[in-house]
């Protein structure tokens, strides 16, 4: 088995001269930066949570890493089974639940993959590799929850 590990800068930028004094004293900003990648993320968390609404919260990275990491694995499986994809796009939707206590955790995601190929025989086979595709994703495997698939199969007819 390989294993691979990963490293994240992730550093607050939010004190705004008290710190942490209370729940409203700091706002939530920071960036997240990697060694030798480019410009830095810059995160907050959801205005729900007193975040600034224009930044990324971590719901936002968790809903796209699921959704990048299919479409990784399905443009893969496309490829090694000779299907042409010319265009991916994914709308994904998920639904975190907020606890009394303030926890809270991903109950559902969907992703809905609009692909386009070149031959409209492949069309079942298409949708076919997106659960191929969901067992593969690392992210997905990673989840306690089922993750559910909406695919649009279109031929490129250019």
């Amino acid at each position: 088995m390989k294993k691979h590990n990963y490293q994240v800068k992730v550093e607050w930028t939010g004190n705004e001269g008290k710190g942490t004094l209370n729940y409203k004293s700091y706002n939530r900003n920071h960036t997240i930066t990697t060694e030798g990648k480019y410009d830095a993320i810059k995160g907050s968390s959801d205005p729900s949570f007193l975040g600034d609404k224009t930044r990324y919260n971590p719901e936002d990275f968790f809903l796209s890493s699921l959704s990048s990491c299919h479409m990784l694995w399905y443009l893969h499986l496309c490829s090694v089974h000779k299907i042409i994809v010319t265009e991916y796009v994914d709308n994904a939707t998920g639904v975190m639940e907020e606890m009394d206590n303030g926890s809270g955790k991903f109950t559902e995601v969907t992703l809905h993959p609009i692909v386009k190929i070149t031959d409209k025989n492949m069309i079942e086979k298409a949708n076919e590799l997106h659960e191929e595709a969901n067992k593969m994703c690392f992210i997905a495997n990673s989840c306690n929850f089922k993750i559910g698939h909406s695919p649009q199969i279109i031929v490129d007819k250019s």
